[in-house]
This record gives C-alpha cells, structure tokens and sequence, in this order.
C-alpha cells in the first residue's frame, strides 16, 4: 500500500512539474522562434537583438544557478520552483508592454531568473533533494515532458498569434503561469526534506561520501566539463541545423522536413533511458550521449540518406544529455549534496549554452560550414575521451554499485 502510495505520489509530482517544465521552455528557449518574425514585423526592431532575448536568459540563469542549488537545498525546492512561476509571468507581460527594445531585453532578464529557477536543473535539484537516489526514474520521466515543449508550444504560439497578436500571446502564456503553473508546483512541492510536510519523503537515509574526497574535485570538474561541452556543441547545432543541411545541398523546405526528425529521435531515447535505464549506472547514459553526438555530427559530412541517420543519432545522444545531466552527479555524489552541486554544474554549462549560438554564427562566417561542423565533432570527440577518463575514475564505485 505504502509503495503504491508512493507512485501515486511520484505520478502526480512528475506530471505537475512536467507540465510547468513544457510551460516553462516554450515560453523562454523556444519562444523566439515562433514570435520573433511578429516582434519584428511590427516594431522594426533588429532581428538579431530579439532573438539574443533567449541567450540573455541563458546567461542569468547560469549566473543565479550557484545560488539557487543553495536555496533548494536549504529552504527546498517549492519557494524556488514558485517563484520561477511569478518571474515568467512578469517577464512575458514586460515583453508583451514593453515600448522599446531596451524595455524588451531587460524584459528577458527576469525571464532569465525564472529560467534559472523553474527549469530542468532547478526542477532536477527539487526531485534529487525529494526521492534522493530513488529520483533517476522522475528526472528522466520529467525529461520526456520537456521533450514535448516545442511540439506543444510552437503551434500554440503561431495560433494565439494569429488571433490575438505577439503582444496578448504573451499575456496569455503569463496567465498559464499564473492559473496553471504556479497552483501545481505549489500543490506538490512541500517543506523542505526533513521539515515534517507530508508530501516529502522525510525517510531517505544520509549517505556517506561515495567518492574518495581526493579525487571528488577532479570528478566534479571533469563531469561539469563534459556537461558544458555538450551543451555547447547541442546550442550550436540546434539554433544552425537547417544551416548544416543546407550545405549538404537540402533545400530549404527538405531540411525543415529532416529537421522535424530531431524532436521525435530525443523523445524516443529518452523512452528507452525511462524502460531500461534502471538496469545500468547513469554514467553509461552520458557514454551513449557522447558516443552518439559524435558519430551523428561526423556523419553530417555524408548526404541525404546517410543525413537521416545522421540526425536520429544526434538527436539521441542531445535527448539523453539531459538525463544524464541530472542522473550522473546524483550518483556519483549522492543525494545529500544534490541541489547544492547541481546549481554549480549548471553555472558553467547554461553560461557556454547562452554564448555558443553567437560564436557558432561567427565560426561560419569566418571559417564556412564544413569547418565548424568539423570543429563541433572534434569537440564532442574530446568528450568522448572525457567520459572514459570520467569512468575510469570512477570505476570502482561503478563496480560497487553493480
């Protein structure tokens, strides 16, 4: 009874959470790319500095995220998680009143707050700090809802767009985080762990180090390094995909078409993580991520047919990143520590995340597509290397624990 309890108790947090995350990354990360041809069409503003909205965002959140690891492991995660809610409200209605562009980027970073408050790490810290080592199954479950959020929230935008115009749709999605958002995240967040609410498991045992306090730094710096690369390299290929498969030779409307595989690749291997990702350590998730988005970059040099495998591949190994993410530093440090270490991975990697879409755009106009295509794999490469030396560190806690 008490286990069937428990799931229903993971169901109902997993679902609240997945809903906010789909809210959340539609209305910030994906957010430009469906309203700002409308921003500029009726403002006139540059093209260029609308869309910079998204890496401002990326930027504060990385900033704030140190400290907001720190709060949830102090205070838990339902004050964080609720006052990312209010910050998205705010900065969308600032997007949606705001009379100048400098008006609209500052809108961004209150949006950048809420990013770094109510999105994956954040919610990853809050699950940690709920489920302790239990959390890997709810982190990847929540993975899948955030798959979904630009297959939800695109066509929703361009139709509230169309019948209401940007400046309402902002409104609109501001009230969702108010009226939907927010009554989840509060309804299933509770005090923090061991402060006596119900709705946290208040029985997970402490954990003694499971690292050697030696090596425990060189671990921490080694995987915080492979997190940033890989979220750089994800950055730069998400935002000049269509770009990549261009230069193939795709046409245009061709490669919207392959590039629609990307969303469904993620999604599918995060499926498999959420089936069989009990059965093997985390580690091994993030090996498959790196194998993955090296082998799906170099085979971007190839041509159509070998393009599709190409993209399935990639958008594998970027989809279970995410897992890996918020698994990996669970298990190698244990959940004690979680919320407070997963805000200081996420600083560097969401700070590499905001700045490598503008450094991608300036390798190709300096040194052409193949180069920088060649540049990225060389990088995911280096992880590769990285994730071996990462599990040859750890392998005897990986022989422990199997």
């Amino acid at each position: 009874m008490a286990n069937a309890e428990s799931g229903r108790d993971r169901r109902l947090v997993v679902g609240a959470f997945g809903v906010a995350q789909i809210l959340g990354w539609g209305t910030s990360f994906y957010l430009p790319a469906v309203f700002a041809p409308p921003i500029v069409f009726e403002t006139g503003w540059s093209l260029g500095l609308v869309v910079s909205g998204t890496s401002i965002g990326l930027l504060v959140g990385g900033l704030i995220s140190p400290k907001v690891g720190e709060t949830i492991a102090r205070l838990g995660g339902r004050p964080v998680l609720c006052a990312s809610s209010l910050l998205f409200a705010a900065g969308l209605t600032a997007i949606a009143l705001a009379p100048t562009i400098a008006i609209y980027l500052m809108a961004w970073v209150v949006i950048g707050l809420g990013m770094g408050m109510g999105l994956y790490d954040a919610a990853f810290a809050a699950l940690g700090q709920r489920y302790g080592r239990e959390a890997r199954g709810p982190i990847t479950t929540l993975t899948l809802f955030g798959g979904f959020a630009s297959t939800i929230c695109w066509p929703l935008s361009a139709f509230l767009i169309e019948h209401t115009g940007w400046r309402m749709a902002c409104l609109i999605y501001a009230g969702l985080h108010l009226l939907l958002a927010l009554p989840l995240q509060f309804a299933v967040t509770g005090a923090r762990a061991g402060a006596g609410a119900s709705t946290v498991d208040t029985a997970l045992p402490e954990t003694p180090p499971l690292l050697p306090p030696a090596s425990e730094r060189r671990v921490f710096i080694l995987l915080a390094t492979i997190l940033s690369i890989a979220a750089g390299v994800g950055s730069v290929v998400i935002v000049h995909f269509l770009i990549f498969l261009q230069s193939r030779g795709v046409a245009e409307a061709a490669a919207v078409t392959l590039g629609a595989l990307f969303g469904p690749a993620q999604v599918a291997a995060r499926v498999i993580e959420r089936l069989f990702g009990c059965r093997y350590h985390p580690i091994w998730t993030m090996v498959a991520c790196c194998v993955l988005m090296t082998v799906g970059l170099a085979l971007i040099f190839g041509h159509f047919p070998v393009l599709v495998i190409a993209i399935l591949f990639y958008g594998a190994g970027y989809g279970i990143s995410w897992i890996g993410r918020g698994t990996l530093p669970l298990a190698l440090f244990g959940p004690a520590r979680f919320p407070t270490l997963m805000g200081r991975i996420a600083f560097p990697s969401l700070i590499v995340q905001a700045l490598a879409p503008s450094a991608g755009a300036l390798m190709i106009e300096r040194v052409g597509v193949d180069a920088t295509i060649g540049l990225l794999t060389a990088l995911a490469l280096i992880n590769v290397v990285l994730i071996a030396l990462l599990w040859a560190m750890c392998r005897a806690q990986l022989r422990t624990e199997t």
